[in-house]
């Protein structure tokens, strides 16, 4: 939850995907790799369009899920080739721990945390130099955006935030009033986060964030998200105990990064205490005036499904191309229901995440805030799918492109060569793919006259191979 520029927004979806990750191996039994804000993310990389590390503004990638217990640092070089992230750097920092904490002192204090506080919240840390692996893992299994979908808005979840919804019912009238923040959105994170409070995560946000903190190649982020995560036990909003989430340092059902906590947890029961892990006010609230404070739009849907024209130019399929509901119906899309588009003024872009073989959706300002809760195109389609269906809506009408094969990470680095090799992509090839490999890709399809969809598919790797 943390937005200062496109680097920092990598980060926090890292912090609360690395979550989501593990939830998907364990229902789909698949490795996954994961992101850059901690949870640093295995949405990156997921399907062919995610941002991932190596395109600009893009999030690093995901965590590998633990096949039980703790695991020790595997001792080697990251991956990144950091020189914070060597083995012997590690090693060193590892060894500075005790005294890399105790000299956060002064700027704690300049945060009035006391003294007898920090002193009794840093006893006993050590670092947990697992988490290097994890800040630097390389993703190597990936999903397709319908397998994704599939899992997260299941039967199962949906039944379980409709309970949910009936059961907080006066927790969710109280934060629509407050905050004009649609109800099924904020049940729709806490599900697709946690899977309602069930998946929160189960180590030490002190510990996570003080190894980051001192330990790897993003100290100056961590040092803050430390620092902001003793203010939050010097205040007495969480207890020690309930500090614990994910290994970059996201807590609770809906996943905030100890930054993130401050500037938009609330209090909504008066209680004293602004408590996201185990009261419900709190953390609907806070939730809500999150996606308020970020520009949630009161009243309007993040979305609309859309049905492209034969020949459509996909090269109008960008987030920096935006239209009006009526400019778009004169190049011939429609809703795939037969209803109208809202008469509003309000611009969208058009996302086409399977290219011209699956659906198009119309995004509207809405989805751009579910983008900053998440900056994981695949993340906030899930969210605005979620919400949709638990308020009763239907699932997708058009049919997603099962039968395409998701292109391994090798093929992946294959296909960026050869783009590379014929002067499409610039970049240095990572088997990641981001804005500037799908651009390069939509170019190449361009000049050989097939729909220029930026949609990776084996097809285009042959007809690559080929040239």
């Amino acid at each position: 939850m943390v937005r200062r520029n496109e680097f920092l927004a990598a980060l926090k979806a890292g912090a609360r995907t690395a979550l989501v990750t593990t939830a998907l191996a364990a229902v789909s039994g698949s490795a996954s790799a994961q992101s850059g804000g901690g949870p640093l993310n295995f949405l990156d990389g997921l399907f062919t369009g995610t941002l991932t590390k190596g395109d600009p503004g893009a999030s690093t990638p995901a965590q590998t899920p633990s096949t039980g217990g703790p695991q020790p640092w595997s001792g080697e070089d990251g991956a990144s080739g950091h020189p914070l992230m060597t083995a012997a750097a590690i090693r060193e920092a590892a060894g500075n721990f005790d005294a890399c904490v105790a000299g956060m002192w002064p700027d704690a204090a300049r945060r009035n945390i006391t003294q007898d506080n920090f002193q009794r919240f840093t006893a006993g840390l050590s670092p947990d130099l697992r988490i290097m692996d994890l800040l630097d893992a390389q993703p190597e299994f990936t999903k397709s955006i319908w397998d994704y979908l599939d899992i997260l808005v299941s039967d199962a979840r949906m039944a379980k935030g409709r309970e949910v919804l009936a059961k907080y019912k006066a927790q969710f009238d109280a934060t629509e009033r407050a905050y004009g923040v649609d109800r099924y959105i904020v049940a729709a994170i806490w599900g697709i986060e946690s899977n309602y409070s069930t998946q929160i995560g189960d180590r030490s946000v002190l510990q996570s964030t003080a190894t980051l903190a001192c330990i790897g190649r993003r100290q100056a982020y961590f040092k803050d998200e430390f620092l902001s995560a003793l203010e939050i036990l010097n205040r007495g909003d969480l207890r020690p105990e309930q500090l614990r989430g994910s290994w970059a340092g996201a807590f609770g059902p809906t996943q905030f990064m100890p930054t993130a906590f401050k500037r938009f947890a609330v209090d909504a029961d008066g209680d004293g205490r602004r408590d996201v892990v185990d009261n419900p006010a709190d953390l609907i609230a806070s939730t809500a005036n999150n996606l308020k404070k970020d520009g949630w739009q009161s009243g309007q849907s993040w979305g609309y499904e859309v049905v492209l024209p034969q020949g459509f130019n996909f090269m109008l399929a960008d987030r920096a191309k935006t239209m009006s509901f009526g400019q778009w119906e004169q190049l011939g899309l429609r809703r795939p229901n037969g209803q109208p588009f809202p008469a509003s003024a309000e611009k969208a872009y058009l996302l086409a995440p399977a290219g011209a073989q699956g659906p198009g959706f119309l995004m509207l300002q809405n989805f751009r805030v579910i983008m900053k809760y998440n900056p994981a195109e695949a993340y906030a389609l899930a969210i605005g799918h979620f919400a949709d269906r638990l308020r009763g809506g239907p699932p997708f009408v058009q049919a997603w492109p099962r039968e395409e094969r998701t292109l391994s990470r090798a093929e992946r680095l294959e296909l960026q060569q050869l783009l590379a090799e014929r002067g499409f992509y610039r970049g240095t090839p990572d088997g990641q793919f981001g804005g500037q490999t799908r651009e390069a890709l939509r170019n190449f399809q361009a000049s050989i006259g097939a729909p220029a969809d930026g949609f990776a598919t084996s097809d285009v790797l042959e007809r690559l191979r080929a040239r």
